[in-house]
């Protein structure tokens, strides 16, 4: 009988989500970056009115190398990055609402702070760890999300 009684729930679930997105289109946006055209990722995925970007390091796009001077020029360049992805869907950093930042080295997480906050002026949600062996040597990488205003 309790087997029978998840398995209900899950079918209600499923039929529930499948439902409340009916209707919602998926776009898988290319790239404002003609070097990266290749890359095996989108640089946003937008779903309805909410964006979710890529991870971006603190690579200057121009040279393909990150940019000099540690964690507080990564995060820097990071975070403009951003910003210009979001230029390119006519949005800011206030249309962010979610941030995943990884940091190849927690005590980096001062400085990087630091840096953060001057760049919003809402303060989307965030999620901030430490992980080895990030993409091109990179000593941070953040992800967020925007919900773009109709």
């Amino acid at each position: 009988m309790k087997n029978i009684l998840v398995i209900a729930l899950l079918s209600l679930f499923c039929i529930s989500c499948s439902q409340s997105n009916a209707g919602v289109d998926v776009v898988f946006h290319k790239t404002h970056e003609p070097k990266k055209a290749k890359a095996p990722f989108s640089d946003i995925v937008q779903v309805g009115n909410l964006y979710f970007l890529s991870g971006q390091v603190g690579m200057n796009h121009t040279t393909r190398k990150l940019v000099e001077g540690g964690i507080v020029a990564e995060t820097k360049q990071t975070l403009d990055n951003i910003k210009e992805v979001l230029k390119q869907h006519n949005m800011d950093m206030n249309d962010v609402v979610k941030c995943t930042v990884i940091l190849a080295d927690i005590q980096d997480f001062s400085a990087f702070n630091t840096v953060y906050k001057t760049y919003f002026p809402k303060k989307p949600a965030r999620t901030t760890f430490a992980a080895k062996g990030l993409a091109v040597g990179a000593k941070i990488e953040i992800e967020c999300v925007a919900a773009k205003s109709k």
